[in-house]
């Protein structure tokens, strides 16, 4: 267990969080990870950017990810619904954020991270939305990558390298992999729902990422017109890992140019 970490009960479940210490009369980042994400899997990017920001923030591991309670028969009954980022965004996010005494967050998802930052900020109030790499629709390229994820689990190194990283990294994975390729989840479309979000919202996109292609962005500005993106040449699924300067230099500004608006 992360030394920084705690266990925290939301919606009968504990989760693994990490508060990142900072002013009290700023906004708190709350960085919501992906697919295959953990508090330990972040690193220490969200240490790094909320010292560069000056502000607090906190990271929490999904059920079943990193040192949160299992999700149990993950490959049965206990398997994923095509709504599960809408349960995280809609149930568990809000009653972690009022359990903590955060109110109108800045929200950083990364992947399934972003689409429930994106569902959140539809529904909820919160100071600004930036997102990397979203998913606002299944599209077939995604699929193909995460086939090619399962076949790296199954047969390749991508088990051992996630082991460290999650205390049931069987139930970790397949969790997500089995509703991402399940024909029930195919039709998954945010498109018209993220036309109610309010907030500042900054997209970002890695033009080589292989798990969704630049529509995702562009649709996100189509159904938010005011919405930033940040197109990332050579850059794959992980803008925050694969260049980091880059995506902290775009938030920082984006973030500044909000603050002078307001």
């Amino acid at each position: 267990m992360n030394p920084f970490a705690r266990l925290v009960t939301v919606c009968g479940v504990a989760l693994e969080v990490q508060p990142i210490a900072g002013p009290a009369d700023r906004p708190t980042l709350v960085f919501l990870h992906e697919g295959l994400g953990s508090v330990a899997l972040w690193r220490d990017w969200p240490q790094r950017l909320c010292q560069r920001l000056g502000q607090p923030g906190l990271v929490y591991s999904r059920q079943g990810y990193g040192q949160s309670a299992p999700r149990v028969d993950v490959r049965g009954a206990g398997r994923l619904q095509p709504d599960y980022m809408h349960h995280e965004a809609l149930a568990v996010l809000p009653d972690l954020l009022r359990q903590l005494g955060i109110v109108r967050p800045v929200l950083v998802g990364h992947s399934d991270g972003g689409t429930i930052a994106l569902l959140h900020a539809a529904h909820h109030p919160v100071s600004a939305c930036i997102v990397m790499a979203p998913h606002v629709r299944v599209e077939a390229i995604s699929v193909r990558a995460i086939e090619a994820a399962r076949e790296a689990f199954v047969h390749g190194p991508l088990r051992a390298r996630l082991a460290p990283f999650h205390a049931d990294v069987e139930g970790a994975f397949w969790q997500w992999n089995d509703v991402w390729l399940s024909p029930a989840f195919r039709p998954y479309d945010i498109r018209q729902e993220i036309a109610a979000i309010e907030a500042p919202l900054l997209a970002l996109q890695g033009e080589d990422d292989p798990y969704g292609s630049m529509a995702q962005i562009d649709e996100i500005a189509q159904a938010v017109p005011y919405a930033l993106r940040v197109k990332l040449p050579a850059c794959g699924h992980s803008p925050h890992r694969e260049q980091p300067e880059a995506v902290e230099q775009a938030i920082a500004d984006f973030l500044l140019s909000r603050a002078r608006t307001a």
